[in-house]
């Protein structure tokens, strides 16, 4: 039994508007951030139905902290990743807290800083390689651009393999089609219907099994030329401490799906996010601009200068305040225990939203208002422990949260730094809660920006 005292009177309670069978489902599948929104005012943990089944949604920064930092007691599980174990196993974000520590200890290296460097040279290759096929008055979709940018960021830093291998490109192809499949059968979990032989359910299939056809054929190759130091050859190399087995192909698979999965669409949504709110708001846009011209002079930006570019990462954090691209999860308690001062036997299913915790006026005054200079130190030093976390947190903190932090600065100054982009006259954002939180198509004009001087 766990429990965490409180300084503070917390309140339990049920939220309303439920219906027989699906419960919340079709609220949480038709207007999921407005429902995930209203519940903080009926308590700080809010019971739900998922269809048959009940959750509660943490409304609070204090025992989303709780949650978040005893992953023993709130184990991953729940909904959401029930469904994801289907296609991804019990890789790194799925698996549960005892498998985890010795994953993660196998694939920190990794994401160590001296590696990351590499990484680095890849993401400025792939950068200059997208603003370079860009042309003054091109109109063009961002978001597509984006994730094509950062997908062949992830493969070829994940996979060490060129972006234009075949097997790449049909991991790219059918990502996409496998992440909504699995949001929609978690948002509306209508069972045995998702077997039928449908249209949707069989590009569903499909996709999986060409997903896994094609990671199997990259390990399947680097297998056959064990000398690498890259992610597939370190998870080829894994023995278990306990039983000294190596991974399997379909463990190995597993890691690189989830890595690939969780790498690209949330960072391409976090930057079109970003350029559209800066074409939104033109003295941000400037003072992004002035500090990219004044540190990089028209080159492409690298780590070593961010540091020198403190706005243009306080524009980050703002945007991954505003629209945390993984909006929501699912825990499950592993034992009886107590969260917000309510009892909470084995077993009982949490759900927790960052959008929710990111958007309460309580926490961020005017919490739609555009304002990177919220994270102006000493105010960022005034948010509570888990109102902030589009990474999640404690020891289950996503581990590519540096990799994805840096190439987002990146990508963000040095597009920045040689064009504005701008939406169409009668543009609006439309944004879409998926597999994660994105604006969908955003279609902006390239106008290319005076280089200064070296």
């Amino acid at each position: 039994m766990t429990t965490t005292p409180s300084p503070r009177t917390a309140r339990a309670a049920v939220a309303p508007g439920g219906l027989p069978v699906l419960g919340h489902a079709w609220q949480l599948h038709a207007r999921p951030l407005e429902f995930l929104s209203s519940l903080p005012a009926h308590g700080d943990l809010v019971r739900i139905g998922m269809g048959p089944a009940q959750a509660y949604v943490v409304c609070h920064p204090d025992a989303a902290h709780q949650m978040l930092t005893d992953s023993r007691t709130f184990d991953k599980g729940g909904p959401f990743f029930d469904k994801a174990r289907v296609l991804f196993g019990s890789s790194l974000p799925m698996a549960g807290w005892r498998e985890h520590r010795w994953q993660r200890r196998q694939m920190q290296p990794a994401f160590q800083a001296d590696r990351i460097q590499g990484y680095a040279r890849v993401m400025g290759e792939e950068i200059d390689r997208m603003t370079a096929r860009w042309r003054p008055g091109t109109r063009l979709d961002v978001s597509e651009s984006l994730t094509n940018l950062t997908l062949r960021i992830v493969t070829r830093s994940v996979l060490a393999a060129e972006a234009e291998d075949s097997a790449v490109a049909e991991v790219q192809e059918s990502l996409h089609l496998v992440i909504d499949g699995i949001y929609q059968r978690v948002m509306l979990p209508l069972g045995p219907l998702y077997r039928l032989p449908t249209a949707g359910n069989r590009r569903y299939r499909r996709a999986c099994t060409r997903l896994h056809r094609a990671i199997d054929g990259i390990i399947a190759e680097r297998r056959a030329r064990p000398e690498g130091d890259d992610l597939v050859s370190m998870l080829l190399a894994a023995h278990d401490d306990d039983t000294g087995e190596p991974m399997s192909d379909k463990d190995v698979r597993d890691q690189l799906m989830v890595m690939i999965g969780a790498g690209f669409e949330t960072t391409a949504n976090t930057l079109s996010f970003a350029f559209w709110l800066l074409s939104q708001h033109p003295e941000a846009e400037k003072r992004v601009q002035a500090e990219v011209d004044g540190t990089l002079a028209g080159r492409t930006a690298t780590p070593a200068d961010l540091d020198q570019l403190p706005y243009t990462q306080r524009v980050i954090s703002e945007v991954l305040r505003m629209y945390p691209p993984g909006w929501f999860f699912t825990r499950v308690t592993t034992t009886d225990t107590t969260l917000a001062g309510h009892p909470l036997p084995a077993g009982t299913a949490l759900l927790y939203s960052a959008y929710l915790l990111q958007h309460r006026p309580d926490l961020f005054p005017d919490p739609e208002r555009f304002d990177p200079d919220r994270w102006l130190p000493p105010s960022d030093d005034n948010v509570p422990r888990g109102a902030h976390v589009p990474f999640g947190g404690g020891n289950r903190k996503c581990i590519g949260d540096q990799f994805a932090l840096i190439e987002m600065a990146m990508a963000l100054a040095t597009v920045s730094s040689r064009w504005s982009l701008r939406p169409d006259p009668d543009a609006t954002l439309r944004i879409q809660a998926r597999g994660t939180l994105g604006p969908g198509r955003l279609m902006m004009t390239c106008r290319p920006r005076a280089t200064p001087p070296k």
